[in-house]
């Protein structure tokens, strides 16, 4: 894809953040009207309940894996130089990360993404939430709290392993593609049992495909600009904090990146989807059954400290990192959702167990 006259005519910061843009969009529509959600998923399995929230999400995993990984294998993807192998990474991060964000988004009952869509959907808890997490993430990543995230960072490295990528470890290039149509076979099985309709069959298959879009997308943007530019693709807490960069220049266009257009396009996507269908509503902390303010504000910030020291959300790190079989991120994301069940159990036991006697239904975050 050639961005050179896009480049010319508003530079190269302005467009990363619309190739970010588009992203966004596109992801807040289908998040907003499929409620996609890890934290669901997950309780689905911990409380026994079959409900349409884990074919979803699996569609969606195996879809990212599986596309991205054909891609590296046809040689239009080359991973050396992103930030999952071009240095070595924290193993330690990714495990105690992942344990905090874990509970973190069962304490706010929604991972990043999620709560940033149902804030853009009118919830008032997800935008209180929101902006902690993104505080918190901002202090981690180049704030206050950098100190204690490198203490943490280097009691384990994957340089003591010799690398971070599961399919080196495995010596076959054909790794990749392999568990991705394994992944692909036992998330349609699991649809097809637990009765998953076409539309969100196919949302969560774009929603896979919108990682493989980001990776492609910004490693043909590398190519054609004079700085140097990482590929990435879809993450929320980075990019969280490079939106309050952004902000905090007051609009500066040098503060432009993919990460700031994703968070505008996931807004305006998620805020559009849900005015479009009608389910745009305003929730405060004061409606019936919702827990205190401050268990959300534990929470947010215990996924933004745990987020950036894992590198990345469920959708950063399990997601972006995961397609491309980053250990870190696969040990991250195993660790994001053993955590959150545990802590399902612990928080909310009584509920758990009630709800694993009930019929199954669907199970929404917040």
């Amino acid at each position: 894809m050639d961005f050179v006259p896009l480049i010319d005519a508003i530079g190269e910061p302005a467009t990363f953040a619309v190739i970010g843009l588009a992203l966004g969009l596109v992801f807040g529509v289908f998040a907003e009207r499929t409620g996609f959600c890890t934290r669901s998923a997950a309780l689905e399995v911990s409380r026994g309940k079959p409900g349409s929230m884990l074919p979803l999400w699996l569609i969606a995993f195996a879809a990212a894996v599986l596309t991205t990984q054909l891609l590296v294998l046809s040689g239009r993807l080359d991973l050396a130089d992103t930030r999952f192998f071009g240095t070595p990474q924290s193993l330690s991060g990714a495990i105690v990360g992942g344990v905090l964000f874990g509970i973190g988004m069962v304490l706010t009952r929604g991972c990043a993404s999620r709560l940033l869509v149902l804030g853009s959907s009118g919830n008032l808890r997800a935008i209180f939430s929101i902006t902690i997490i993104g505080a918190v993430a901002w202090a981690t990543y180049q704030g206050p709290l950098v100190p204690l995230r490198n203490a943490v960072s280097g009691l384990l490295m994957t340089s003591s392993i010799g690398t971070n990528d599961l399919a080196f470890v495995t010596g076959s290039t054909a790794t990749g593609p392999i568990l991705g149509a394994v992944l692909a076979l036992l998330a349609l099985s699991v649809a097809y049992r637990r009765g998953l309709s076409p539309f969100k069959a196919v949302s969560g298959a774009i929603i896979g495909v919108l990682i493989t879009g980001g990776w492609y997308l910004s490693y043909q943007f590398s190519l054609q600009v004079f700085d140097p530019v990482q590929p990435d693709s879809l993450s929320y807490m980075r990019p969280l904090a490079n939106t309050i960069n952004f902000a905090a220049s007051g609009g500066d266009k040098s503060f432009l990146s993919m990460d700031v257009g994703l968070i505008a396009g996931t807004v305006i996507g998620a805020l559009a989807a849900s005015v479009v269908a009608g389910s745009f509503r305003i929730r405060t902390f004061a409606e019936a059954g919702t827990p205190h303010w401050l268990r959300y504000a534990a929470g947010s910030a215990l996924m933004g400290f745990g987020g950036i020291l894992a590198v990345g959300c469920t959708i950063g790190a399990g997601f972006t990192g995961g397609s491309v079989l980053a250990i870190t991120s696969l040990v991250a994301l195993l660790s994001m959702i053993v955590s959150a069940m545990i802590a399902d159990r612990v928080l909310d036991g009584e509920k758990a167990a009630a709800t694993a006697s009930q019929q199954p239904v669907t199970m929404p975050a917040e």
